[in-house]
């Protein structure tokens, strides 16, 4: 089997690897964690092979996969790929999805007692596609981690449609998946929302709070 867009294919394949150095050198992605990806086409998107160091992507180490996980070129996939199909299945706009494992959404998600987690005031929400003051709320859902993959995305599935989609959401003690029309609007999300709650996680030692 093969993509239809070769070019297109290894173009995406570049570009996932140069994220792939950003995000190793951010520390949001250590050794083999995280995985991403980029549709190709309504049918089709290329993802980061299973077990792949972060920091030292090469083209190579990216496959084609379809919308139900299934290799189309030579490589294994990600475990979690279904996390990625699930979103590219429900909204035609998104073309790029980043899963990674800072420090900081990690431990947060870990510590949050809730949910989901909202944050209000702060200006750089305005960094989230349509988020135009600082005065919304925006609410990133938190999800109890599970190796079952299929349950897992269909959990996210039901709690979109009956919560919204928003840019992101949170796996307990596992890391985030952050989408985006493409590549750059997806690293934009993900950034403001290390800091963001980054912030949330500093409030927290300043007021001495214990979530737990």
């Amino acid at each position: 089997m093969s993509v239809s867009d070769p070019q297109q294919f290894a173009q995406a394949a570049e570009d996932l690897c140069r994220y792939g150095r950003i995000l190793y050198g951010n520390n949001w992605s250590p050794a083999t964690s995280s995985n991403y990806s980029v549709r190709l086409n309504a049918d089709t998107c290329a993802l980061t092979s299973s077990g792949k160091h972060k920091g030292e992507l090469t083209p190579a180490d990216i496959l084609a996969v379809d919308m139900e996980g299934n290799a189309l070129t030579a490589g294994k996939p990600s475990a979690e790929t279904l996390l990625h199909t699930q979103l590219y299945r429900r909204d035609e706009n998104i073309g790029a999805v980043l899963h990674t494992h800072s420090p900081t959404v990690v431990l947060l998600s870990q510590i949050w007692p809730e949910d989901q987690l909202s944050i209000t005031g702060w200006e750089l929400q305005k960094a989230f596609a349509g988020e135009t003051t600082h005065e919304g709320t925006v609410t990133f859902p938190i999800f109890a981690n599970d190796q079952d993959i299929a349950r897992l995305a269909s959990r996210v599935e039901q709690t979109m449609q009956e919560h919204g989609q928003g840019v992101a959401y949170l796996i307990r003690g596992h890391g985030v998946y952050t989408w985006g029309k493409d590549l750059a609007e997806c690293y934009r999300h993900l950034e403001a929302l290390e800091h963001l709650l980054g912030y949330q996680l500093e409030l927290l030692k300043i007021k001495g709070e214990r979530p737990l």
